[in-house]
This record gives structure tokens, C-alpha cells and sequence, in this order.
């Protein structure tokens, strides 16, 4: 089936791509760019900056004053619960368009994309927004057995983390985006996003598309690089208060490792396949069900098998 590519897609794709840092377009620091390939031809596709630790630090600093002072901590959870909303809603919107982009930096189908990647991209930050308004804390009855008949009072209080990390894979690249976004806006953090350096485009048009909604300048950043420049800046930032990563377990280790220097909070989500067991008595629709499992998305799945 061929696909008439859409207008703004066509457009975006021929742009020469900048950072997104403190709600600004920006070239990098160095002013070096890197080419992204077409998967499909081996052809340039698009030129995009290449970030490293300087800009990196540009966007910790940003993220860390919409923390701090901006006004994004300041709202109550239900206006940044309705901005949040709007992203889903303006990423519906562009649904061809993004589904365009997604096949074109990733290489898998086009319809694939449409019903898959970009609905559920939108949905997460839906559902999202619906959880800012839902997160509190708790008091506890203590009780102390060495001290009969005292009274104490106790409770918790679910605060941001702060500034966060985030560095997301190739192989969902908008949805992974998504995934680590919204939970990190619902809760009220700020957040320096770094795509993988193969299929950043996505995530370049997601940020346009947060500028949109009327996120505050500095909330979400992103910077397109290299994971041994760009990615490892992130993880061993001093003021990035947590990390999240999905990727390879080696790299997962070498993240780790430089989280330590402040003990930043880290979450993994690393490679990893899982068997299928299909027994004698199964249905001819068990092998079909395995080979789909095994081989959707072209293999590249958190939960292939």
C-alpha cells in the first residue's frame, strides 16, 4: 500500500533539527550535527544537533529553575493535570503525522504506527493527567510497645524528586517518550529527555507539540545525542536528582555506576526475552500466537515472547 506522505511530516523531516532547551530552539554548544539514516534506504534522512555534557548541563540548569522558581511546581495538580491532558489531545491531532515520522525514523509500518505507537502514546498522557489530582500521602497510627498510653502522630507526604533524566530506546521511540513523560509531569518534576541518536524525530515534534500545550519554559527538555556524550552527561549530572533509562543491561550497569557520584534515585527497564512453552495438546493458533510474540516490531520488544 503506498502512503502519500503527509505535508507536515514531509516538512519536519527536511528541518534542520535543534535542541529544546528552556523552551527555546538551540543549536549545540559545539555546533556539531549527526544524520539520522532512513532504515528503509541507508539514505540521510534528516540533520540533527548533536548535544553533549555542556549542553546537557544547559538543561539540568532550565529543568532545575522550572523546579525550583518556575511556575510548574506552583500549580495546583489539577491545572497541570488539564496541560498534561492537552499534550494526549494535541498528539491525536497530529496522529497521521507522527505515525508518518515514527515509520520513517524507525522503519516500522506506517500502519503500525497509526494504531499502535501514537494512540497509546496519547492515551498514557491521558491517563496521566487523570493520577495528578490523585497522589497524597498518608497518616499511621503508631504504636510504640515500650512506651504504653503515648500518642504519636505520623504521616508521609508524596513529593516530586525533582529534575529527572530520562533516556529512552529505537524501538518505540514516541510511546518510550510517553511512558516516561507523563508520569514524571503528573508528579510535578521537570525533566531532560535524551532519545536514542537513531530515531530522535519524534521526540523533537513531541516537545513542539509540549511548547503548544502551554507547558512553562524549562519543564521538558530535550537533547538529541550520543549516548557516550549526551546520555552519560545525564547520568552523572550532580543536580539531576533521578534517572530513568530503558536499554541494555550493559549500558544499565555503566548508569549505575555514575549515578553514584550523588546517589540520584535510578530506574532500569533492561533487555531481556522471555521463552514460549507450547505443548503437544495446544492449538495450531499457539504457534502463530509465539512467532507474533516473538517477532512484532521486528523482535525489538520489552516483551518479545
Amino acid at each position: 500500500m503506498t502512503v502519500t506522505l503527509d505535508k507536515n511530516a514531509e516538512s519536519f523531516v527536511a528541518t534542520t533539527h535543534k535542541l529544546f532547551i528552556n523552551g527555546q530552539w538551540t543549536d549545540a554548544s559545539s555546533g556539531k550535527m549527526f544524520e539520522t539514516p532512513n532504515p528503509a534506504t541507508g539514505e540521510t534522512l534528516a540533520r540533527i544537533a548533536e548535544g553533549d555534557a555542556e549542553d546537557i548541563d544547559r538543561a539540568v540548569q532550565a529543568a532545575r529553575k522550572a523546579f525550583d522558581e518556575g511556575p510548574w511546581t506552583k500549580m495546583t495538580p489539577s491545572e497541570r493535570g488539564r496541560l498534561i491532558w492537552k499534550i494526549g489531545d494535541l498528539i491525536y491531532e497530529h496522529l497521521d503525522e507522527l505515525a508518518q515520522l515514527e515509520s520513517l525514523d524507525n522503519g516500522k509500518p506506517h500502519g503500525v504506527a497509526k494504531v499502535a505507537d501514537v494512540p497509546l502514546s496519547a492515551d498514557m498522557f491521558h491517563y496521566m493527567a487523570g493520577w495528578a489530582t490523585k497522589l497524597e500521602g498518608n497518616t499511621i497510627n503508631l504504636s510504640v510497645p515500650y512506651m504504653p498510653g503515648a500518642n504519636f502522630h505520623s504521616y508521609t507526604l508524596r513529593e516530586p524528586v525533582g529534575v529527572v533524566g530520562q533516556i529512552i530506546p529505537w524501538n518505540f521511540p514516541l510511546l518510550m517518550a510517553a511512558w516516561k513523560l507523563a508520569p514524571a509531569l503528573a508528579t510535578g518534576c521537570t525533566v531532560v529527555l535524551k532519545p536514542a541518536e537513531q530515531t530522535s524525530l519524534t521526540a523533537l515534534r513531541l516537545a513542539e507539540l509540549i511548547a503548544e500545550a502551554g507547558l512553562p519554559d524549562g519543564v521538558v527538555n530535550v537533547v538529541t545525542g550520543f549516548g557516550g556524550t549526551a546520555g552519560a552527561a545525564v547520568a552523572a549530572h550532580p543536580d539531576v536528582d533521578k534517572v530513568a533509562f530503558t536499554g541494555s543491561t550493559e549500558v544499565g550497569k555503566l548508569i549505575v555506576h555514575a549515578a553514584a557520584g550523588n546517589l540520584k534515585k535510578v530506574s532500569l527497564e533492561l533487555g531481556g526475552k522471555s521463552p514460549n512453552i507450547v505443548f503437544e495438546d495446544a492449538e495450531d493458533a499457539a504457534v502463530e500466537g509465539s512467532a507474533n510474540a516473538i517477532f512484532f516490531n521486528h523482535g525489538q520488544c520489552c516483551v518479545a515472547g
